[in-house]
C-alpha cells in the first residue's frame, strides 16, 4: 500500500493539531478526581494553546532525529533529556537523576524510580508515529528507546501501545482494529491490557461512559487524580491505587473516550477529559489519534480557531544553543515531511520528486499487527521478546557486533557479596570472530573466571552468531559512593574496541 505525500501531510498536521487541542482542553482538570462536564474550552485563549509538555518533549525528540536518524536510541534520547527538557518532577526527574549518577537506560527507567508505571512516555509517542506511518512495527522499537529513559513496565508498555496504533492510524481507520493492533505489541497480562479489556467490556454491555470509568478505576486503580486533592475531598466511588501506578487507568480513560464518542472529535475528547485524573494526557493523546485518523480537515473549525497554529512550550532549555523547536504545528509538520524520507530510508520511502511529492510504501491489514520475525529455520524473534527483557539489561551496538550486558538486579554493589552479570555478544557480519572480553575493575576486586577472556563469536550463518558468557564479581574494600568499570570487548585482526560502561552504586538495594 502507498501513502500519498499530500494525505500523509494531512495526517501529520491532523496529529499535531489534535495534540494542542486536547492538551488545551485538558490542562485546567489535570490531577483531579471526580467525574466533570464540560463540552468546550473553559478558559480564554487569544488564539494560542497552552503550553503542554506533552509536546513539548516530542520537539526535542525531532532534533535528535534530524540529527541523528535511525540511529536515535535511549542514551542518546537520555543525553538531550539531560541538556534540553527542565522539570524534575517524578519519572522525569527519576531518570534525569539516575543517568547524572551514571546509570544508563533501561536502569535509569527502573531504579529508585516509583512513577516508573506512570503517564510521562505514552503522552509522547506520536513523534515516532508520525516518522513511521504505516510501520508499527519500527514505531514501538523507537517508543521503547523513548520509554525506557524513565520508565519500565507499564509505562513502556503504554508508551508501545499507543505508538503502535498511531503508527497504523495512518492507514487503518477502524477503531476496534487499531485498538487490536496495539495490544498485539503488549503483555496480554500487563496493567495496559487489563486496563483497555474493562473500557471494552463496559462499552459492549451498555453501560454509560460514567460507569465504565467507575468500573476501570476499580480493575487498575491509580492514583494521578488525588495530586491535587487535599484528603477529605477525595471521593469514595474509587479506591486510590499505589503512588505512580497511573499508566493503566489513564490509558484506559483515552480509550473510553474513543470508544463512547463514537467517531465524533469534540464528543471523544470532552469524555476523555470529564474522567478526570491525567486530563491533558488523555485527550491529548485522543485529540492526536483522531487527529490522524482523519485529517486536520475532520477537525472541526470550532476547535481550531481559539488555538490557531502556533505551538507554545513549557518545560525547555531554551537558553543554550544545539536545538531548534518549531514555533507553529506547520513548520513541526514540515520538518517532519522533510525527516521522513531518510528516517525511512530508501527500500520504503521512493524519494521520487513530483507533482505529488513522495510516496510512502506502508503495511496493511493483518500486516499492521506484531508478527514474528524470521531468522531461520530454528529461530523466530519478536518485539515481545525485548519487551519481556530485564530492566537491568543495557545494549550496545557496535557495527561489527552488538552486546548486551544483564546486570541480574539493580546496580547496587555491597562488600563481599557476589554480582553475576551476564554479557551477550552478537556478530553482525557473516565471518567469524574472535573476541577478548577484558573487565578494568577497581583494585582488589576479584571476578571469576577472568578478568580478560577469550570468546568465539561465530559466523553469521542462517543470522544467529552469538556467544553468551557469565562473569561474577565480588567487591571488597568499599570506600566510595558510587564505582566505575568498564566492559571492554575487541575483535582480534579489528580495530572496534566496544566499551561498556558500568555504574554501581555503594549501598542497599532501594525498590
Amino acid at each position: 500500500m502507498k501513502l500519498m505525500l499530500r494525505k500523509y501531510r494531512e495526517k501529520v498536521t491532523g496529529c499535531w493539531i489534535g495534540k494542542n487541542i486536547g492538551g488545551t482542553l485538558g490542562a485546567p482538570f489535570e490531577c483531579k478526581r471526580g467525574v466533570f462536564d464540560f463540552d468546550f474550552y473553559t478558559q480564554e485563549l487569544n488564539g494560542e494553546p497552552l503550553p503542554n509538555d506533552d509536546l513539548d518533549l516530542q520537539l526535542v525528540w525531532l532534533n535528535a532525529a534530524e540529527k541523528h536518524g535511525r540511529q536515535v536510541n535511549a542514551r542518546i534520547l537520555g543525553e538531550y533529556w539531560l541538556s534540553f527538557i527542565v522539570p524534575n518532577w517524578g519519572e522525569y526527574g527519576a531518570g534525569k537523576n539516575n543517568m547524572r549518577q551514571g546509570l544508563v537506560p533501561p536502569l535509569s527507567g527502573y531504579v529508585n524510580n516509583v512513577f516508573r508505571d506512570s503517564n510521562g512516555a505514552w503522552i509522547r509517542s506520536e513523534i515516532w508515529a508520525c516518522l513511521t506511518p504505516g510501520h508499527p512495527e519500527l514505531a514501538v522499537k523507537y517508543a521503547y528507546e523513548d520509554a525506557i529513559v524513565d520508565h519500565s513496565h507499564e509505562g513502556v508498555y503504554a508508551e508501545v501501545f499507543f505508538a503502535a496504533i498511531q503508527s497504523s492510524a495512518f492507514v487503518e481507520s477502524d477503531r476496534d482494529t487499531l485498538i487490536d493492533i496495539g495490544l498485539s505489541y503488549i503483555p496480554a497480562d500487563s496493567g495496559i491490557a487489563k486496563g483497555v479489556a474493562s473500557v471494552r467490556a463496559s462499552y459492549a454491555a451498555g453501560a454509560t461512559w460514567q460507569e465504565a470509568r467507575v468500573k476501570l478505576m476499580n480493575d487498575v486503580p491509580g492514583s494521578f487524580g488525588i495530586l491535587a486533592m487535599a484528603k477529605k475531598d477525595l471521593p469514595s466511588d474509587v479506591p486510590v491505587g499505589p503512588m505512580g501506578y497511573d499508566a493503566p487507568s489513564n490509558v484506559g480513560i483515552t480509550i473510553l473516550g474513543w470508544l463512547y464518542g463514537e467517531g465524533d472529535f469534540a464528543k471523544s475528547i470532552c469524555i476523555a477529559n470529564n474522567c478526570g485524573e491525567d486530563t491533558d494526557c488523555t485527550a491529548a493523546t485522543l485529540g492526536s489519534i483522531l487527529g490522524i485518523i482523519g485529517g486536520a480537515e475532520s477537525i472541526p473549525a470550532n476547535w481550531k480557531e481559539p488555538i490557531g497554529d502556533a505551538i507554545k512550550t513549557l518545560c525547555l532549555n531554551l537558553g543554550d544553543q544545539g536545538i531548534r523547536i518549531p514555533k507553529t504545528v506547520t513548520e513541526l509538520t514540515d520538518r517532519i515531511i522533510r525527516l521522513t524520507p531518510l528516517f525511512l530510508g530508501s527500500e520504503l520511502c521512493d524519494y521520487v520528486t513530483s507533482s505529488e511529492g513522495y510516496t510512502i510504501e506502508t503495511r496493511e491489514g493483518g500486516a499492521l499487527y506484531q508478527h514474528p520475525e524470521w531468522v531461520n529455520a530454528w529461530i523466530e524473534r519478536r518485539f515481545s521478546d525485548k519487551l519481556a527483557q530485564s530492566p537491568f539489561t543495557v545494549e550496545y551496538d557496535f557495527a561489527i557486533f552488538s552486546a548486551r550486558l544483564n546486570y541480574g538486579g539493580v546496580p547496587f554493589v555491597q562488600e563481599g557479596k557476589e554480582m553475576t552479570f551476564k554479557l551477550q555478544v552478537v556478530n553482525q557480519l557473516f565471518i567469524q570472530q574472535w573476541l577478548q572480553v577484558k573487565w578494568h575493575l577497581p583494585e582488589g576486586w576479584s571476578i571469576s573466571p577472568s578478568p580478560v577472556y577469550a570468546a568465539s563469536l561465530e559466523h553469521y550463518h542462517c543470522n544467529d552468531g552469538m556467544t553468551e558468557l557469565e562473569f561474577t564479581i565480588t567487591a571488597s574494600g568499599l570506600t566510595q559512593p558510587r564505582y566505575d568499570l568498564i566492559v571492554e570487548i575487541s575483535s582480534n585482526g579489528r580495530p572496534t574496541k566496544g566499551l561498556i560502561p558500568v555504574v554501581l552504586i555503594h549501598g542497599k538495594p532501594g525498590q
